[in-house]
């Protein structure tokens, strides 16, 4: 599951990300509104306490980003839109 916390400081932060539109993005991104309906990388939780998170983010410029995501509404838009090298790492605690 995809527990995600958002930092302020990006030497912080376990991946950089930018939103970006849709057709650019490497994942599609859906906000579950509880962490039972968090799964995978593309479902995020997003939690206020940095100790419950499978990860850290920090939202930058795409020149800076490794990632990027655009958010959807409906969980069965969410995932990933290309292959990429940070698959699995929002989920479990690494990248």
């Amino acid at each position: 599951m995809a527990r995600i916390y958002q930092t302020n400081n990006m030497g912080e932060a376990d991946v950089r990300v930018a939103i970006v539109p849709r057709g650019n993005a490497d994942l599609l991104v859906h906000r579950a509104t509880s962490w039972g309906l968090a799964h995978g990388d593309a479902q995020w939780f997003i939690t206020r306490e940095r100790q419950d998170a499978t990860a850290s983010v920090y939202f930058t410029s795409p020149g800076f980003a490794q990632l990027s995501i655009s958010f959807v509404d409906h969980a069965s838009e969410a995932g990933w839109t290309r292959p990429h090298r940070l698959k699995g790492c929002l989920s479990h605690n690494g990248s």
